[in-house]
């Protein structure tokens, strides 16, 4: 074959499910970039392979128009993976390549652009008078700011600092006032620290059983209690790995959320770590990805979409808290990071660490039946012990703005001996209610099949009263800034009326509790007490969680009152109470896993009390104490609650005895998306007429309408994991062709957490 007909496979980033036939004069390597024709458009795609010949004639073959890499951007092993993820799931591969790429890349941009655009004074500039600028406010405030760095200012840093900081720069550059240059981070490098603590017994045995299997695909489970040194186990293994140039790949739910972990690998090695998260702009998250694919960053540091990340030499993958939804994506590609690394540690024939306090019971049954190796921890490092746990009844307890007694009683303790405390609400907001007291009405979003949260911000200075009514209410109460009703599913925020929009009256009032409402409360319960809140308003700016981290660690806040983000990987070792409000949220969901989510959420939260040497304490508010589920919590005893929840699922037939996927649809019209959905169990039923996979009848989501599209979903269910993805291939093919096809959005969802 001549050089003028070559004929490549490449993978463009479409809807579609397969590749596409392209002619080349040159030789081309499977994992390269290449910009290619497609209908109007140009796009980048990857190179798939050489082909002897194209389905279609070569006359109607287009040519490659560019070739943007020398070499592979993706190594043999991610293509393969990327392959097998777009197999397992039944994703477009196009679009499956597309997602593990960084933009820039994605936009064709060149791997070697890595590095931070920096802005900093001119000589001219140093000599100018900011009071000066008096009509260009932000001018002046750049100005400021870059005269507080001789080093300079990161571009992203400044535009935090105002919206407007970019046309400014482009002024201040005008006038020869500022410049800016590419910081190159790859280099980077953080001082070490102390060497780790001394390991107990059985960390070391951890660490040993772990590095036995070093040259081989090792999966293991390491189940340790809160506070039994799980991340002192990665490190000790890490370090063995660094004097043989072994990259480690660590995976962790969410890295906003956990910058302990991320400073003390920085501390303890003095390595540049390569942290991969969706808080970066993109030319961070390019650097650190080039470092990872050069070998430069001995240890990348990521969220879910660094499972992709190819690395030089890898030797390690450990999924920090295996357990949590986050690793699982809910749009577009819905592939599970946690499985697609178990994947890639045995293609790679390297160890994975599953650590957790709270295993999945999708893990915990593949450790019970071999299939990964259990390693447990069973007590917390040094002298702490777990925390008791008490159950208050609120069957028979009164709370005031929704604190008991007892837990009210346990915060004053806690605040006279100067040790800290936290309140878990996973509600936030002000109150999920804004209801009419006269005729019932209750404020529900326009666009969704849900109530509206009341969301409140109380004026610098001001004391936020539990009680707080709608601005220009009762005398006395707090003056509010801001107040508003928004929908958490779609976005949607309405103000509030004097009226009800119903019968007219004036008798409107919050009901039930969310953070900012129990905040109110604490401040008015413990005037003195020093509250600081975490929930996803609250640490919505930049470096704002870490700000109040921080004021914590430095023992500046007494209570902290927050959702499901005080549970994830905070080592808070003055905090001796945790106390749960409204534990039975989601004891009764209509998700088959709500009970498991619940006891691990519960857990996990209650795992951050006692962690020094103080004894801990947890108070958990319910109205269901006899439960099985908050029985095993009192005890501390997962595995109790785990056989109780296992033997459930298989009564049930539920995963993990079982395999499941979802087919959603969503349209903008009502019925629509059923109607699509019905269409689609007819096809099934002719493609899979045996008992192997059954498909249920399709039914309108628990949230029928969401952002303004009414949504529907079918379950597919089957005991053996083979029969389902065979039928699933072919399904999905068929469905990609089908002209009812064409006029909904529809996607599939493999192995699904969330069931709504």
């Amino acid at each position: 074959m001549s050089a003028a007909s070559r004929i490549y496979q490449v993978a463009v980033p479409t809807p579609l499910y397969r590749a596409f036939d392209y002619l080349a004069t040159v030789s081309l390597v499977p994992g390269t970039r290449v910009r290619v024709p497609f209908g109007r458009r140009e796009l980048v795609g990857v190179v798939l392979g050489e082909v002897a010949q194209s389905e279609l004639p070569s006359g109607r073959l287009k040519p490659i128009t560019q070739a943007l890499d020398a070499s592979a951007i993706l190594p043999p092993t991610i293509l393969g993976l990327l392959r097998w993820a777009a197999d397992y799931y039944h994703h477009p591969l196009g679009e499956v390549i597309h997602t593990a790429l960084p933009v820039r890349l994605r936009q064709g941009r060149a791997p070697d652009t890595a590095g931070v655009k920096v802005w900093m004074l001119t000589p001219e500039g140093r000599a100018v008078d900011p009071g000066a600028l008096k009509r260009a406010p932000t001018q002046r405030l750049v100005l400021e700011t870059l005269a507080l760095s001789a080093e300079g200012v990161e571009a992203d840093q400044l535009a935090q600092i105002s919206q407007r900081s970019a046309a400014a720069l482009r002024a201040l550059r005008s006038k020869g006032w500022v410049s800016s240059y590419q910081r190159d981070h790859r280099e980077e490098t953080k001082p070490a620290s102390v060497t780790g603590p001394p390991l107990n017994p059985g960390q070391q045995s951890a660490v040993s059983a772990i590095l036995a299997g070093l040259k081989n695909f090792y999966p293991c489970l390491l189940h340790g209690v809160t506070g039994s040194g799980k991340t002192e186990v990665y490190l000790s293994v890490i370090e063995q790995l660094l004097p043989q140039g072994k990259q480690s790949l660590v995976l962790v739910p969410e890295i906003s959320l956990t910058p302990q972990l991320v400073g003390r690998f920085e501390r303890r090695f003095g390595l540049p770590i390569a942290v991969l998260h969706s808080g970066l702009n993109e030319q961070e998250r390019l650097s650190a990805w080039v470092r990872a694919v050069e070998g430069k960053a001995p240890i990348v540091l990521g969220t879910r979409s660094a499972v992709f990340t190819p690395l030089r030499n890898p030797g390690l993958i450990v999924v920090d808290e295996e357990h949590d939804a986050s690793y699982k994506q809910q749009e577009g590609f819905r592939y599970s990071a946690r499985d697609v690394a178990v994947m890639r540690a045995a293609r790679e024939k390297i160890p994975i660490i599953l650590g957790s306090a709270t295993p999945s019971l999708e893990s915990l049954k593949n450790a019970r039946q071999g299939a990964y190796a259990l390693i447990e921890l069973p007590e917390r490092t040094g002298s702490a012990v777990m925390p008791d746990v008490r159950l208050l009844d609120m069957r028979r307890l009164k709370p005031s703005e929704g604190l008991s007694m007892p837990l009210r009683e346990a915060l004053a303790e806690r605040l006279e001996k100067g040790e800290q405390s936290i309140l878990f609400l996973n509600r936030r907001g002000f109150s999920p209610v804004w209801m009419c007291f006269d005729c019932g009405w209750v404020a529900s979003c326009k666009r969704c099949d849900a109530r509206l949260t009341l969301h409140q911000t109380i004026s610098p200075g001001a004391k936020l009263d539990a009680h707080s009514a709608p601005a220009g209410g009762a005398p006395g109460m707090a003056r509010i800034k801001k107040q508003k009703l928004l929908c958490h599913h779609c976005g949607a925020d309405q103000q509030i009326t004097p009226r009800c929009p119903t019968c007219q009256g004036e008798n409107l009032h919050p009901l039930g509790e969310g953070t900012e409402r129990v905040e109110g409360a604490l401040q008015k319960f413990f005037p003195n007490a020093r509250v600081e809140r975490i929930d996803r308003d609250s640490t919505a700016r930049r470096g704002a969680l870490e700000e109040i981290l921080r004021r914590v660690h430095e023992g500046k806040a007494d209570i902290l009152v927050g959702t499901q983000m005080l549970s994830k990987g905070h080592d808070f070792p003055n905090v001796t109470l945790v106390g749960i409000l409204n534990a039975d949220q989601g004891l009764y969901g209509t998700d088959f896993r709500s009970g498991e989510r619940l006891f691990q959420l519960i857990m996990q939260v209650s795992g951050r009390a006692g962690r020094a040497d103080k004894q801990g304490e947890v108070l958990i508010q319910t109205w269901h104490p006899d439960h099985p589920l908050f029985t095993a919590l009192q005890r501390h005893d997962f595995h109790g609650f785990a056989e109780y929840a296992l033997n459930e699922r298989r009564e049930a037939g539920y995963p993990p005895y079982s395999h499941l996927a979802l087919l959603r649809a969503e349209s903008p019209a009502p019925g629509a998306a059923l109607e699509f959905l019905n269409a689609a169990r007819v096809l099934a039923v002719r493609l899979a007429p045996g008992k192997d996979v059954q498909t249920l009848t399709p039914l309108p989501a628990p949230m029928e309408r969401r952002a303004g599209r009414y949504r529907a979903q079918m379950l597919v269910q089957s005991r053996q994991r083979g029969p389902l993805h065979d039928f699933l291939g072919r399904w999905v093919m068929q469905l990609a062709e089908a002209k009812f096809a064409k006029k909904t959005r529809w996607s599939l969802d493999v192995d699904p957490l969330d069931m709504h």
